[in-house]
C-alpha cells in the first residue's frame, strides 16, 4: 500500500507553505490551540486534496503534536485521530504515519487511565483495516500487558488472543513470533492449556534453526514443556527438553545442560514403555555428558537392562536424591503423583523381564519377584496386556501366569520348516567346507 501511494504524483507540493507556517502555528498554539488547529486542519484538507503524501504526513504529525497538549485526557487528540482517520481520500500511509505518531506517545501519557483510552481509540481507528494491522496488534499487546500488570489474567488473554497475527503479511517473523508467544504465555496463565496448545502449532519450528531467536526457542520449549506436564505426558517433556539440550547456548554451559540431561533422563524414565521411549532412552545412554551425572546415569542402565529393579531397593538408593528435585519432590504439583508413577515404571520394567525369562510362573513366585500383592500384580499385568508391551493369560485355579503366547498349527509348521531349512543350509555349508579342505590336503600331498 504505501509502495504505491509513494509514487502517487502530487498536484502541488506544499512544502514550502508548510515550512513558513508551521512555526508560526507553534507559536499561535502556546496561547490559542483551538485557532492553531484551525489552521492545521486547512493545511491538512489542502495538503490532502492535492494528493502531497509528505506534506500530508508532517500536517496530521504536527496536529498530533498539538493537540496532546489541549488537556489532560487527550480527548481532543483521540476526537482528532477519529475525525483524520475518516476522512475522503486521505492516503493510507498517511493514516499509518499518524497512527504511529500517537503510538509513540503512548509512554509519555499523563495517565494510565489515558493511555488505555488512547490504545482503546486507536483500536477502534484500526478496526478492520489491512494497512495499520501491525500498529493495532502492537497497542493490543501494551493493552494486554497493562492488564496482566494489573491481575486481570483473563481479560489480557481474551484481548491479544482475538488477533490472528499468523495472517500478517506485513508483520516481521521474529514479532510474530514473540506475539504468538506471549498469547501461549497468557493462555498458560489462564489456565486454558488447551487453547495454550493450538496457538502454539501457529509457531514453525524449523523457524527455531536460526541461530538469531535461540533465545525465543528456549522460551516456546519452556512453555511446551508446561503445557505437556499439565497433561502428564512424559515422553513429550522429554523430548522438548532434548530440543533445549541440543541448543548451543545450552550445551555451552555446563550450569545449564546439567539440569537439563537431569530432566530429560527423569522424564524418559517417567514414561510408559514404547519403542519411542526405549530408542530415546539407548540414545540417552551413549551420551558421555551423562558420566558426568552418576544417578541419573545409573538410573538409565537400570531401565535399560534385562534384569529386575526392586522397588524398595530403588527407594532405598535413589528416593532422598529423587525427592529433592523438582520432579518428584513432594513440596512440588504433581510431584507425589510422579513419584508413584516412577515406582508404577519400576514395577513395568520388571514384569517385561519376567516375559523375558519366564514362559510360565507361579503368581506366588511373580508377587514375590515383584513386591507387589496377588491383586497388584494382577492389575499391573492386565495394563501391559491391554497396552500390548507384553503377551500375558492369567490362570486364577492354578495360580500360574503364562507369558508365552500359543502357536497353532500353521505357525508351528512353519517354524519347524523354517528349522530344517536353516539346518540344511548348515549341512550345505559344512559340506562344501570340507570338500575344500580335502581338496586343499590332496594338492599339497601330491606336491
Amino acid at each position: 500500500m504505501s509502495t504505491d501511494e509513494s509514487l502517487i504524483k502530487a498536484e502541488k507540493d506544499y512544502t514550502e507553505e508548510l515550512d513558513a507556517q508551521l512555526p508560526e502555528i507553534r507559536t499561535l498554539a502556546k496561547s490559542n490551540i483551538a485557532a492553531a488547529l484551525e489552521k492545521l486542519l486547512v493545511l491538512e484538507k489542502q495538503t490532502r486534496q492535492a494528493s502531497d503524501l509528505a506534506s500530508s504526513k508532517r500536517v496530521l504529525k504536527e496536529i498530533v503534536e498539538t493537540t496532546k497538549d489541549a488537556d489532560k485526557d487527550w480527548s481532543l487528540l483521540n476526537e482528532q485521530v477519529q475525525l483524520l482517520s475518516k476522512k475522503h481520500g486521505q492516503l493510507k500511509t498517511a493514516i499509518g504515519y499518524m497512527i504511529q505518531s500517537v503510538i509513540d506517545l503512548l509512554d509519555k501519557a499523563p495517565s494510565e487511565a489515558t493511555k488505555i483510552a488512547t490504545i482503546e481509540n486507536i483500536r477502534t481507528v484500526t478496526e478492520g483495516k489491512i494497512f495499520v494491522e501491525v500498529e493495532r496488534a502492537r497497542v493490543t499487546l501494551t493493552l494486554a500487558k497493562i492488564r496482566e500488570a494489573e491481575g486481570d489474567i483473563a481479560t489480557a488473554c481474551d484481548i491479544l488472543c482475538e488477533l490472528q497475527v499468523e495472517t500478517y503479511g506485513s508483520m516481521d517473523q521474529r514479532e510474530k513470533t514473540e506475539f504468538i508467544l506471549k498469547q501461549v504465555e497468557l493462555c498458560i496463565l489462564k489456565g486454558d492449556f488447551t487453547q495454550a496448545l493450538i496457538l502454539s502449532r501457529k509457531i514453525l519450528v524449523r523457524y527455531f534453526e536460526n541461530p538469531d531467536v535461540h533465545d525465543l526457542k528456549l522460551i516456546y520449549y519452556d512453555y511446551m514443556i508446561k503445557i505437556s506436564l499439565h497433561d502428564h505426558k512424559y515422553l513429550d517433556v522429554a523430548q522438548h527438553y532434548l530440543h533445549v539440550y541440543d541448543t548451543p547456548s545450552v550445551v555451552a554451559d555446563p550450569a545449564q545442560w546439567k539440569p537439563v540431561l537431569t530432566h530429560i533422563v527423569y522424564y524418559l524414565v517417567l514414561a510408559p514403555f514404547d519403542n519411542l521411549e526405549s530408542d530415546l532412552l539407548h540414545k540417552i545412554n551413549l551420551d558421555h555428558k551423562l558420566q558426568t551425572l552418576p544417578l541419573q546415569a545409573e538410573l538409565v542402565k537400570n531401565f535399560i537392562a534385562n534384569e529386575l529393579m526392586r522397588w524398595p531397593k530403588v527407594e532405598e538408593v535413589y528416593g532422598k536424591e529423587l525427592r529433592q528435585s523438582d520432579v518428584f519432590s513432594p513440596k512440588e504439583d504433581d510431584g507425589d503423583r510422579r513419584w508413584d508413577d516412577l515406582r508404577k515404571r519400576v514395577i513395568e520394567h520388571n514384569i517385561r523381564v519376567v516375559s523375558k525369562y519366564y514362559t510360565r510362573i507361579r503368581t506366588a513366585r511373580l508377587t514375590q519377584l515383584l513386591d507387589l500383592t496377588e491383586k497388584e500384580t494382577e492389575e499391573f499385568i492386565s495394563s501391559l496386556v491391554t497396552q500390548g508391551t507384553i503377551y500375558a493369560r492369567i490362570n486364577r485355579p492354578e495360580r500360574v501366569v503364562t507369558f508365552a503366547k500359543p502357536q497353532d498349527t500353521n505357525d508351528i509348521l512353519n517354524t519347524w520348516s523354517a528349522n530344517i531349512g536353516t539346518l540344511l543350509d548348515h549341512v550345505e555349508s559344512i559340506g562344501h567346507l570340507i570338500t575344500k579342505e580335502e581338496m586343499m590336503n590332496g594338492i599339497k600331498s601330491q606336491s
